[in-house]
């Protein structure tokens, strides 16, 4: 079970973390985990440029060290990436040191200048987060689109991600193959459906 969206005292048990963006203006971030894989991230990328829209790709590392040209296309596509460790790594089952090791790895296959941090199934312990620099960002979400979940329609993916999106919002999608039948389908109905309503598609912004 889950949530859709990110309640109040959640965001206030952890005020370090990034859950939206202070803003009154018309503007949603959305946010794809997990890849980058290929024709999942290329019908992100595709996809989002019909609408004009720019996004934050948290990637693991591992799959960009498979997939590089994909990577670099994210970012010449003018998109900002964010660290999501090398193996998808869940910090509440992981040490601190190896956990630390495992971004570092991630931090190292990125090659780049990013103070985005995504842990894995939003899970990491405080001493984790302590350890990590003073200028990261830990990007969570307050709209979570389930689009990973095989209890979720494709329809109720789309319903939901709507319902619970507002001016400021990080929305959570993933560009993996789990997810690909529900993200396929919800995404460009999103971003049509706020496209119409004037919103705009922002990155977040890197270092």
């Amino acid at each position: 079970m889950f949530l859709h969206y990110s309640p109040f005292w959640l965001k206030a048990l952890f005020p370090r973390y990034k859950w939206h963006v202070n803003t009154q203006e018309k503007k949603i971030f959305l946010t794809f985990d997990d890849g980058p894989i290929p024709e999942i991230t290329e019908f992100v990328m595709a996809t989002l440029k019909q609408y004009h829209a720019k996004a934050t790709f948290f990637c693991i590392g591992d799959n960009v060290r498979k997939h590089p040209a994909i990577f670099k296309e994210i970012l010449a596509q003018g998109h900002s990436v964010g660290n999501h460790t090398f193996n998808h790594m869940n910090g509440w089952k992981s040490g601190d040191a190896k956990y630390m090791d495992n971004i570092a790895l991630c931090k190292k296959e990125l090659n780049l200048n990013t103070n985005l941090f995504r842990p894995p199934y939003g899970r990491m312990k405080k001493s984790q987060s302590r350890q990590l620099p003073a200028h990261t960002e830990i990007i969570m979400w307050d709209v979570l689109s389930g689009d990973f979940s095989p209890t979720v329609s494709p329809e109720t993916c789309l319903k939901k991600t709507i319902k619970h999106a507002r001016p400021g919002s990080i929305v959570l999608f993933h560009d993996s193959l789990k997810a690909a039948k529900n993200m396929q389908y919800a995404l460009p109905r999103f971003l049509d459906h706020f496209t119409k309503k004037g919103y705009r598609f922002e990155a977040l912004p890197m270092l």
